[in-house]
């Protein structure tokens, strides 16, 4: 099983999206096994998009981060870090595919509702950047995990 991060960023918190997000990640047997509601600090936005430092955007990047709570989630499942890219949709909502969290939710990049993590080496660093070890809730199983075992997989 693969771990990623996802944050529900401010925009998706504000707009009172929390349910209608965490639901579409558990329908496609995703296992949520940390979660928690918090404000990003200058300092600790800084370190999740240090790789941006220094474009354009990164400034706004920062702002946007912190203007308000996000929702900080570990996700657990097989591929999670492609498959959960693949619910979460492009950046650009506009090139998401239809059903995907942006395409349903989002009316353009800037706002983006969720942040996920794009490799296991940004998902293992964001992650650790969010959650300390005692914080998860990993000694369970869900449905998914349990079919698997059944069949064998």
């Amino acid at each position: 099983m693969e771990r990623t991060f996802v944050a529900i960023k401010p925009d998706g918190v504000k707009r009172g999206l929390i349910g209608k997000i965490l639901q579409r990640f558990e329908d496609k047997s995703y296992k949520i096994i940390a979660l928690k509601m918090i404000n990003v600090t200058p300092e600790v936005a800084a370190k999740h998009y240090e790789e941006h430092y220094g474009k354009p955007f990164y400034n706004k990047l920062i702002r946007f981060i912190t203007m308000g709570p996000i929702v900080a989630m570990a996700v657990e499942g097989k591929n999670a870090i492609k498959g959960v890219r693949h619910l979460v949709g492009k950046t650009n909502p506009d090139e998401a595919d239809d059903g995907s969290i942006r395409a349903d939710f989002s009316s353009f990049s800037t706002l983006n509702l969720v942040h996920a993590s794009d490799s296991l080496e940004s998902a293992q660093r964001e992650l650790d950047l969010y959650f300390k070890k005692e914080e998860y809730c990993d000694n369970y199983k869900n449905m998914f995990e349990v079919v698997l075992e059944e069949l064998g997989d």
